[in-house]
């Protein structure tokens, strides 16, 4: 019998794949609505999280009741085209390769104009699958930018006053990662043009969520049912916890976990070695969906938040601010009224991090030239640290002239620095949230744990005072997670007048006798 498997590579197909039914993380839909009230809207989600998936799915609803035909139509061969007059002959070419795909009549246009084109390929659309109303679910709409999605738009607002049965598609969804009033759009002699006036028509805007807990209980219970392969409830929390519901993500553990450290036709449980060996493989084989993420840290835009976020600075960001909003719709970032705004997930933490700081990563002297291993096995932390101060003291300088992330520069040095020893031996666990005032770090190596606080001493700051507020917030982390861990506040003066300073000035090793925690001045 053939078997199903976890799908991370293009829109999952029931026949093939475990799945669940994406229109259930629909927020803010009424899909019952839109054919019946002639309604356009917007699905807006992150990539890889079930758009596409949702789109051909109720596709395949809609034409299986009889009712009213529905075509799926991408539109990413648009990509990047700024004019109009290339991008509109691409897009009517889209729609016939779907019609012809899907069987149903191929439309043409009686129209040679780029103003008019698609508005006339869909009035003849409509007329050829009458009497039956035309639905039309345009995907990868986000692409279009400038004039192109200026005249994508308002062509499909000339037609909706005409919309009905061989009239013009009674519905229409215009779908990408980010909603329509997001987009900046500019015209050649660039003046800003508000994208609410072109397409003023939509009725709703909806978000496909990411997976609930229950979800994934639910996504690896179907491999459970056609194969008897169990996992355990600890193997799915953890998951659960570095995905926190990311769907691509959740499907990667799961396909690795049973395809590739367990053998396909294996039906031995699943437990949480086997997720934590498929997690770092994945982070290793940097995957397209990952890699793709840390492309995104190229952008301006998106390194400003994603900085303030690591370094856990004040810098005010809100959800008004078309940076926040852009890394929000990417999926890269979330808020929340208890965290602030955050890294997506641990996962995404990781990647980010150590695709900012790969350059440092790789570029370490190997782990065997410095002391940082006890003869039992365990972490010598303190030797390891010394090192990095030492690290630090020579070459920081240097290095810090070529960085990219000027301010979160230090606890992207000190992380890779850390990654470099523990890699594939053990984890570093990251807590990041804009606002803290600080990093946090919980180091787990052979079964060992230790607690680094990573503090900056800034212009506004003074040394004694950054040293008091880091060793009651180190105390109340160690405290969170394990009373008994080795703790280490590592601060880092970059007061202009440091530069002024010795480095036998700023470079200190010092242990508070009533915390016992180690503090390190850098």
């Amino acid at each position: 019998m053939k078997r199903h498997f976890f799908n991370t590579t293009g829109p999952c197909n029931p026949e093939y794949h475990y799945m669940l039914p994406p229109e259930d993380r629909l927020v803010g839909s009424q899909l019952h609505r839109y054919i019946k009230d002639q309604l356009y809207w917007v699905l807006h989600a992150p990539r890889q999280t079930g758009k596409t998936t949702f789109l051909q799915s109720w596709e395949r609803e809609i034409n299986a009741g009889g009712e009213a035909v529905a075509c799926y139509v991408s539109i990413e061969r648009c990509d990047r085209v700024s004019e109009a007059k290339e991008a509109m002959p691409a897009i009517c070419d889209a729609i016939r390769e779907a019609a012809d795909n899907n069987r149903l009549p191929v439309p043409s246009h009686n129209d040679s104009s780029h103003f008019s084109m698609l508005n006339s390929i869909l009035k003849n659309w409509s007329e050829l699958v009458a009497p039956k109303p035309l639905i039309v679910l345009f995907d990868e709409v986000d692409v279009l930018v400038d004039e192109t999605m200026v005249s994508f738009l308002r062509q499909l607002r000339g037609g909706f006053a005409t919309r009905g049965i061989g009239t013009f598609p009674v519905s229409i969804a215009l779908v990408g990662m980010r909603d329509l009033k997001d987009y900046l759009i500019k015209a050649k002699d660039g003046k800003p043009v508000n994208p609410g006036s072109p397409f003023y028509i939509k009725a709703d805007s909806a978000i496909l969520s990411n997976f609930i807990k229950d979800d994934v209980v639910k996504l690896f219970a179907q491999r459970t049912e056609e194969t008897g392969q169990q996992i355990t409830q600890e193997a799915l929390d953890y998951v659960y916890e570095q995905s926190k519901g990311q769907p691509w993500i959740v499907n990667s553990l799961f396909m690795r976990a049973t395809l590739r450290i367990l053998d396909a036709e294996s039906t031995e449980t699943v437990t949480l070695e086997h997720i934590r060996k498929a997690r770092e493989q994945m982070i290793e084989a940097r995957e397209t969906h990952l890699d793709s993420l840390g492309e995104r840290l190229r952008d301006p835009r998106v390194k400003s938040v994603i900085q303030t976020i690591i370094t856990g600075s004040s810098n005010p960001l809100g959800r008004t601010n078309p940076d926040v909003n852009l890394t929000l719709d990417l999926g890269l970032v979330k808020w929340s009224s208890d965290t602030g705004f955050t890294i997506a997930n641990p996962v995404y933490e990781e990647i980010l991090t150590r695709y900012i700081s790969s350059e440092y990563h790789d570029s370490f002297p190997p782990p065997s030239s410095w002391q940082w291993q006890k003869p039992n096995g365990e972490l010598d932390m303190d030797s390891l640290l010394l090192e990095f101060q030492k690290f630090w003291r020579r070459h920081s300088e240097i290095w810090e002239e070529k960085a990219d992330y000027t301010e979160a520069f230090p606890h992207l040095l000190l992380m890779a620095f850390l990654q470099r020893v523990t890699n594939g031996s053990g984890d570093i666990d990251r807590e990041l949230a804009a606002g803290r005032g600080r990093m946090d770090l919980l180091v787990e190596y052979a079964g060992k744990h230790y607690i680094i606080e990573v503090k900056i001493i800034h212009y506004y700051d003074g040394p004694a005072a950054v040293r008091e507020e880091g060793l009651t917030q180190i105390k109340k982390y160690r405290d969170r997670i394990d009373a008994s861990a080795p703790a280490y506040l590592v601060i880092f003066d970059r007061r202009p007048k440091a530069k002024e300073l010795s480095w036998d000035e700023k470079i200190s090793w010092t242990v508070d006798e009533e915390s016992k925690v180690t503090i390190l001045g850098c």
